[in-house]
């Protein structure tokens, strides 16, 4: 077995490498001024290969995994693998307008017509139960960095102090087994979305002096959500915030923005090449890849 990397999230895929005791090898990429993408495999493959990139900014990068599977195929690999800690296209799960594509249905299929199996963590799903509905006849593993949140928070608060925020009642589930496990309170907010970046947030009613606040959720992107929250705790005397997420896709001026809300600090899983990375899923991934394999 082989586990294949792409530059953009080579130390997380060496990582992963080592901890399953495998060797590693870089997927070289040319880019042609038109755009193009030239792939570069090496010419000897196992018959079972790891293919490992997050797809956060996903659309060359969809491209380049097609013509990566495909060679590797035409070189004699049996079973292929996609690791993706981030993966992309799964929240658009139904047509909203007329003619709407439903890019989770499209992105879903087209990845497993390339692969056996697909590893993901804490995949941003709505009106689907399992990974595997999106990512028919092949294995769908979605795992949760929910544990890994709770050990952060059981060795840097008190239970007497901390108090889990969660934005929405899509994260109520998610916050209650990461508060259950870490033995911390926590409350759900109520959100109403206008757009991208114009949301509507409101806190229930809970004696929010003083605590410590974690804000707890699977991504960021704009910020705007947290912002909000961070903005209305900040009002009603919180002693500070912080936020811990799987997935930081947010830019460094949505960062700055977060900051003047009153986030003091960020945790974010490395599942995308972040400055808050600072929970590694090598192990999480390594455990699921050896039950993908058996």
């Amino acid at each position: 077995m082989l586990v294949l990397g792409f530059s953009d999230y080579e130390t997380q895929a060496r990582r992963l490498a080592q901890t399953l005791s495998l060797p590693f090898a870089l997927v070289e990429i040319h880019r042609f001024p038109d755009g193009e993408s030239r792939i570069r495999l090496p010419t000897r493959l196992p018959s079972q290969v790891i293919l490992c990139r997050s797809l956060d900014h996903p659309n060359d990068k969809l491209v380049e995994l097609l013509l990566s599977a495909q060679t590797a195929r035409e070189s004699g690999v049996e079973r292929l693998t996609l690791v993706a800690p981030y993966l992309c296209y799964m929240r658009q799960d139904i047509a909203f307008h007329p003619g709407e594509a439903v890019s989770q249905r499209i992105v879903g299929r087209f990845l497993a017509g390339l692969f056996d199996c697909v590893i993901t963590i804490d995949a941003h799903l709505h009106r689907i139960d399992r990974l595997e509905q999106a990512l028919p006849g092949i294995q769908a593993i979605n795992l949760s960095a929910g544990p890994l949140l709770s050990e952060y928070l059981r060795q840097r608060t008190t239970p007497e102090q901390a108090l889990l925020v969660g934005p929405d009642s899509e994260s109520a589930q998610w916050v209650e087994a990461i508060a259950n496990n870490a033995e911390r309170e926590f409350v759900i907010a109520s959100k109403q979305r206008f757009g991208d970046r114009q949301v509507e947030i409101t806190l229930p009613e809970h004696d929010y002096a003083g605590k410590q606040i974690l804000l707890i959720d699977d991504m960021i992107s704009t910020g705007s959500t947290l912002c909000r929250v961070a903005t209305d705790l900040m009002n009603r005397g919180v002693a500070s915030i912080d936020a811990l997420v799987t997935h930081a896709l947010y830019d460094a001026p949505a960062g700055e923005r977060m900051q003047v809300a009153g986030i003091r600090r960020i945790c974010s899983s490395d599942s995308v090449t972040h400055a808050s990375n600072r929970l590694t899923l090598d192990r999480l991934l390594a455990e699921a890849i050896r039950h993908c394999s058996a």
